[in-house]
């Protein structure tokens, strides 16, 4: 079956761009998401670590 698929592909012009343009997605997200990381403020980091903990905003059923 996968022979089928590999025939089927590369019978696609053009096909080669798409790999292509994935791994430009995939790259800017993680580069993105890497600048966010480093750029966030501390206190927001921390109050979002501590929301787990934070007992005043739970409902007791």
């Amino acid at each position: 079956m996968l022979k089928f698929v590999k025939n089927h592909m590369e019978s696609i012009d053009g096909i080669a761009t798409y790999p292509m343009i994935s791994l430009l997605i995939f790259f800017v997200f993680f580069a993105l998401l890497f600048w966010w990381v480093f750029t966030a403020s501390k206190s927001h980091i921390k109050e979002m670590g501590e929301l787990p903990l934070d007992n005043d905003n739970q409902q007791n059923n």
